[in-house]
């Protein structure tokens, strides 16, 4: 497989938008996830794949988190968790989250691409499917969803 690279431009609300750029050099190799998040409120925020990449309703229509294994919410070490659980991305006092991420079980190509798929980053802080509540083994109680963007294939350069 030759590398891929693809990218999401996150649009949302509260003047809350971003970058997100994927890279995967080899067909079993890990996806490095990168980019910029702005206008963010200081602190940590769930961010995700979600399953579906529809934003004709917002961030609303792009469904549950990928979860192709239909496991329990998780955090990104975990061995149970969601293909899409990436965690947290943490904002600075100026709102600036940097993202720098390395995973496995996001796939750019093959039966689980995430291609088409959507990046959500939302509200508030997510659990790690370890805040003891029902939400917790499903969303990670994240809250909202602040900003989202389709995940496109990009030319190589």
């Amino acid at each position: 497989m030759a590398p891929l690279k693809a990218v999401a431009v996150l649009t949302g609300t509260e003047g809350v938008s971003g970058d997100v750029f994927f890279k995967q050099d080899h067909e079993d190799g890990p996806t490095i996830v990168t980019g910029k998040i702005e206008g963010l409120r200081p602190g940590k925020h769930g961010f995700h794949v979600h399953a579906q990449g529809d934003t004709t309703n917002g961030c609303l229509s792009t469904g549950p988190h990928f979860n192709p294994n239909n496991l329990d919410h998780g955090a990104p070490e975990d061995e149970i968790r969601h293909a899409g659980d990436l965690g947290n991305v943490t904002a600075g006092n100026d709102g600036v989250a940097e993202i720098s991420i390395k995973d496995l079980q996001i796939p750019l190509s093959g039966a689980n691409s995430i291609v088409g798929r959507a990046v959500v980053v939302h509200t508030d802080l997510d659990d790690l499917g370890r805040g003891g509540s029902e939400l917790s083994k499903t969303t990670g109680n994240a809250g909202g969803r602040l900003a989202c963007g389709v995940i496109g294939l990009q030319e190589l350069s």
